[in-house]
Parts: C-alpha cells; sequence; structure tokens
C-alpha cells in the first residue's frame, strides 16, 4: 500500500476515532446510576452551585470519563513503544509487569497511611509511588529479558513479565488482606476509575502529557529501531538510548495511568495492533492513532462498567481482559507459526 494512501487511512482513522470518542464522553457524563436530565447535564458545565446533580456531573462524572480517555490513550501508547523498540506483538505494560509493579507500590503507599496515621498520601504521592513501582519491576523484566545489551528475547520477555506480574499482584493482594485493606485496594487490583478526581486528572493530563510529547519526538526514531537492530545501527541509531528514554516515556504513561486507574491491562497490547494493521509501521501514525482508540476502548469500557450490573461497577480490568486474552493468544499462535 503507497504511503500517501497509509497517511489518509491514518487521518481517517484519527478523524472516525475522535467522532467516536466525543461520543462516548458524552455518552459517559450521561449515564449512570442516579438518572440526571439533559438540561442538568448541560447547566453542571456552565455554572458552579450547590445542586447535587450538578455535583455529580461537574465532580464525579466528567472527571471520570476525562480520566477514562487519558488513561485509555497513554496505556495504548505505551504498548506501542513497548511493541516497536523490543519487535515484540505481545509487550505491553502489563505484560512486563509495569502495572502490576506500580499496583504493588500503591499498596504499599496505603499500608504506611495505615501503620502510621499522620502521614498523608495525596495524588501526587501515590503517582510517585506508582513511578517508583513500575520503574523497578519494568527496568528489572528488561534486563532479564535481555539476551546481551543490544537484543531482547521475546519469550524470556513474556514469560519474566508475566511471572513478575504475578508475584508483585499476590503480593499487593496479600498485604491487603493482611492490613485489612481489601476494600480499599480491589479497585485498584482489578482496575477502575472509581476514584477519578479532579486533581489525579489534572496530575495524568499533565505527566503524561508531556511523556506524550517526547513519544511523539521519538516516533521516528522507533520506526527505525522496529526494522531490526543491524538496520538501525546502519542509519546511526544510538540504540541502547532510544531504548532507555523509551522505556523512560514507558514508565511515565504507565505510573500515572496506575496512580489514577489501578491494574488495567490488555489496553496497550490491542490498540496498537489494530493501529498498526490499519496506518502500517509508521509509528508518526501508530502512536497518535494509538492514543486515540485507547481512549475509545476504555471509555465505552467504562460505561459498560458502569451499566453491566448498576447501581455496582464491574472493574474495568475484567473487561479488556475479556477482549484481549483471545487476541494475546492468537498472537502467540501466529508468532510460533
Amino acid at each position: 500500500m503507497g504511503k500517501s494512501k497509509r497517511k489518509t487511512l491514518a487521518y481517517s482513522l484519527m478523524f472516525i476515532g475522535i467522532i467516536l470518542l466525543v461520543v462516548g464522553i458524552g455518552m459517559s457524563i450521561s449515564l449512570g446510576a442516579k438518572q440526571i436530565d439533559f438540561s442538568t447535564i448541560i447547566q453542571s458545565l456552565f455554572t458552579n452551585n450547590d445542586d447535587v446533580n450538578i455535583k455529580i456531573i461537574r465532580d464525579v462524572r466528567v472527571p471520570r470519563a476525562i480520566a477514562a480517555a487519558l488513561v485509555g490513550g497513554f496505556l495504548a501508547v505505551a504498548g506501542a513503544i513497548m511493541q516497536g523498540i523490543t519487535r515484540n506483538p505481545i509487550a505491553e505494560p502489563s505484560v512486563m509487569g509495569i502495572t502490576q509493579g506500580a499496583t504493588f507500590m500503591i499498596a504499599v503507599a496505603f499500608v504506611l497511611q495505615r501503620i502510621f496515621p499522620n502521614l498523608v498520601i495525596g495524588s501526587f504521592g501515590l503517582m510517585i509511588f506508582a513511578f517508583l513501582g513500575a520503574s523497578i519491576s519494568g527496568l528489572l523484566v528488561y534486563f532479564v529479558s535481555s539476551r546481551s545489551a543490544r537484543k531482547v528475547d521475546p519469550v524470556k520477555l513474556a514469560l519474566a513479565g508475566t511471572a513478575l506480574g504475578t508475584l508483585l499482584i499476590s503480593l499487593a493482594m496479600g498485604i491487603s488482606m493482611y492490613f485489612n485493606l481489601a476494600q480499599q485496594l480491589s479497585f485498584w487490583i482489578s482496575g477502575g476509575l472509581v476514584s477519578a478526581k479532579w486533581q489525579g486528572v489534572q496530575l495524568l493530563a499533565i505527566v503524561g502529557g508531556i511523556a506524550l510529547i517526547g513519544a511523539m519526538i521519538m516516533a521516528p526514531k522507533i520506526t527505525i529501531l522496529s526494522l531490526g537492530e543491524e538496520v538501525a545501527i546502519g542509519l546511526g541509531q544510538r540504540t541502547n538510548l532510544v531504548r532507555f528514554i523509551c522505556l523512560i516515556i514507558v514508565i511515565c504513561l504507565t505510573g500515572a495511568s496506575v496512580s489514577v486507574a489501578g491494574n488495567i491491562v490488555f489496553v496497550g497490547l490491542i490498540v496498537p495492533q489494530i493501529a498498526k494493521a490499519i496506518v502500517g509501521s509508521d509509528y508518526k501514525y501508530i502512536i497518535p492513532s494509538s492514543m486515540i482508540l485507547g481512549s475509545v476502548l476504555l471509555v465505552y469500557s467504562d460505561i459498560m462498567a458502569r451499566m453491566i450490573n448498576p447501581p455496582y461497577e464491574t472493574p474495568i480490568g475484567s473487561l479488556t481482559a475479556l477482549l484481549g486474552v483471545p487476541m494475546f493468544i492468537y498472537l502467540v499462535r501466529k508468532d510460533t507459526k
């Protein structure tokens, strides 16, 4: 397929995705356990008073919808970057144990608050803990799976990431039960947006936005690296430096997302594969396409999570796993043929 046609497809995909995203955010704000009429929804966007319905829209549903869009987009971009720098179609934050590492450190943060009642860890503090967990687990899995300084073994990557991720989530669950934090940590471990507030959304937008700009700057280098180690070196790329910078970007995107939404899995696996199949192998188009499609996926998943069994919420991580596991199996079988 020609370059101009791929470019047209990329822009068409992003345009359609933006329309679906706007519709999804509107639905997310409108739908919920409490029925609120359309006029009140519009009024809540332009007025600030103590009406209960307006507070629900302004302080609960709007930040939640924005958080879903940002988290979905950031996790999808993180997955796209990882697949590019490792040349592994099953690489993504949850497969590498990065999201689980961030979730484990959030559990540690809650334990510290339980042990030291005067210790206050706000949204920024949770994000720091999430970054720390994501950094440790991501770097550990990356170096364990490296056959040499320049090559990552895809099989070792999946095995090491799955093993470490399972261990960290098990430890987080054990900690939560021992310190009687199971209810407080349940949605962080299974993934959800019930605790999304404006402060967390603002931090998510700032940190993730900076990382996303970095991802777009690195996109041409990721495209070259995805062609192969020898090709990248032949074109003058400093492959180790590119991988390290990209891994820092992934950790920022993942840590920020987990600090708001918890352990949401497989978004970074599903979305980049769809984007790549449509727009081709140029990461200048894969990254923005993944951002938009990831936002669409998580916004609609969040709507489903709230509407399946109202007024109770289904963990979003369960819904994304239902989509991600079949895709994971397909990619593994396809890669082994």
